[in-house]
């Protein structure tokens, strides 16, 4: 099934005589041709947008400027650009290591092409030569082969895992993401998640064991970010195991991330502050007695430029302290 040269697509009347095995097929190819249509216009598009990229880069846009003009006269989204980019560079990379005729390309849905392009080599090569056989791809298909893979090939894995994961007692769905949170892990909290696991490869087991992988790689993922530790006897790994023996582990994560979030604040703040500066003690040096506007408007934004900096928010008045890198004196308690 092909569009007409003046782009109609052939879909069956919604009372057409034919049976309801017979419109639902013709309906079923009919998308597919849309698919097909828009993955490789997808896939153009992107190739397009990098090459455009890619010139105003020899020409010593670094910024990206010219680029991003550009996109604005065609009414694209930077973020639309780069996704559509990124898609171009999925499709270089699959059909280079699995090169694929025009005709198998077609068997791919957009979003299973996308799964494919991102999933491992060895599910690539299956899925591409399954596509080449003429069997059509969707993303679940892929997806659920990538789990299958994720879950059979995890050699940390206990066996008895990877067991039922083959018989499918233990559905791979619910290991794959298990899988991927322990490969974030030191070895030594990944053995220790694992030996639990062992003891009871149920469900509920590998449900809550995920979880507490996830949390356990935000807290080692948060904990390095935070300059404060840096200025006190914290045994991180000591605090780990108190949080898990209380069951807190959640509790200290979000304190972390938390905590990291607002050094991160506390530090735009400061370079805010000082650009606040130094904008005016400039402006204050031109301003005199001819401009008691901008003077007036200097005296109303004091409260900002000082070492103690005052804000009113929510009727509430908070009180900042700044001291520079030059200044020793210790800031005083909130």
């Amino acid at each position: 099934m092909e569009p007409t040269p003046d782009f109609v697509l052939p879909i069956p009347a919604a009372d057409s005589p034919l049976s309801e095995e017979e419109f639902l097929q013709q309906v079923r190819q009919a998308w597919q041709v849309c698919e097909r249509f828009d993955l490789q216009t997808e896939i153009w598009r992107g190739q397009i947008l990098r090459t455009v990229r890619d010139r105003y880069r020899h020409q010593g846009d670094e910024r990206g400027i010219g680029f991003q003009q550009w996109l604005q006269e065609q009414e694209i989204s930077k973020r639309r650009a780069y996704d559509l980019i990124q898609l171009a560079d999925r499709a270089d990379e699959l059909l280079r290591e699995c090169p694929l005729p025009p005709a198998a390309i077609s068997r791919f849905s957009k979003r299973a092409f996308l799964e494919t392009a991102a999933a491992d080599p060895q599910v690539q090569a299956l899925i591409t030569q399954a596509a080449a056989a003429g069997d059509r791809i969707t993303h679940r298909q892929v997806r659920q082969l990538q789990e299958e893979w994720t879950a059979l090939h995890a050699d940390f894995l206990p066996p008895v895992v990877r067991q039922k994961a083959s018989d499918r007692t233990l559905a791979p769905r619910y290991v794959a993401p298990l899988v991927k949170e322990l490969e974030k892990l030191p070895p030594q909290q990944q053995q220790e998640l694992c030996q639990e696991l062992a003891s009871d490869p149920s469900v509920e087991t590998v449900k809550e064991i995920t979880a507490t992988a996830r949390q356990l790689r935000r807290y080692l993922e948060a904990a390095p970010q935070i300059q404060a530790l840096n200025a006190h006897p914290v045994d991180l790994k000591q605090a780990l195991m108190e949080a898990q023996r209380l069951e807190q582990l959640q509790t200290v994560v979000d304190l972390l991330q938390q905590a990291a979030q607002l050094e991160s604040t506390i530090a735009r703040l400061y370079t805010t502050w000082q650009r606040l500066s130094q904008l005016s003690d400039r402006l204050y040096q031109e301003a005199g007695a001819s401009t008691p506007q901008l003077q007036a408007l200097l005296e109303a934004l004091d409260v900002l430029f000082g070492d103690i900096v005052q804000i009113d928010l929510a009727g509430q008045t908070i009180k900042l302290h700044i001291f520079s890198e030059s200044q020793s004196a210790v800031p005083p308690s909130p």
